[in-house]
């Protein structure tokens, strides 16, 4: 399997992050304006949580608070796990799986520079998938 860097380099190089201090209203909304189910939280330019949907449903709505009035540093993940640029793409799975986690920053030094997803690791699985399939019938046919 490849480096997540490759994952990334498919994309934007936006990384969607949110303050510990704003309201987990304006962090949902962020959320679904970026279509993403979670976001790394930075505070002065560091990384000190993750803020995710699954956090939202299970430490504000199941516990009956406001989400207009509880803050993102109540709610969020703070014992964040990253993965560097150079993590295989086989070993962010194992970790998420491991860890029950569906979201890796990826960090180099102290900078992050993205965010994977487990879905993002299930396309890169298939697409080698395919690769190899394709590969073995090209191979079977001549």
């Amino acid at each position: 399997m490849k480096p997540v860097q490759e994952l990334l380099k498919r994309r934007k190089p936006t990384v969607f992050q949110v303050s510990p201090s704003v309201t987990v209203f304006e962090a949902l909304r962020l959320l679904a304006d970026y279509e993403v189910g979670a976001m790394v939280v930075m505070d002065k330019g560091k990384l000190v949580g993750v803020v995710s949907e699954r956090d939202y449903t299970r430490k504000v709505a199941l516990q009956g608070k406001n989400s207009k009035e509880t803050t993102v540093a109540e709610i969020m993940t703070r014992d964040v796990i990253t993965v560097t640029p150079r993590t295989g793409t086989r070993a962010c799975m194992a970790l998420m799986s491991q860890k029950k986690i569906r979201h890796l920053p990826v960090m180099d030094g102290g900078q992050v520079l993205g965010m994977i997803s487990i879905r993002d690791i299930m396309d890169d699985i298939i697409a080698d998938h395919e690769q190899t399939i394709s590969q073995l019938t090209s191979y079977i046919s001549s």
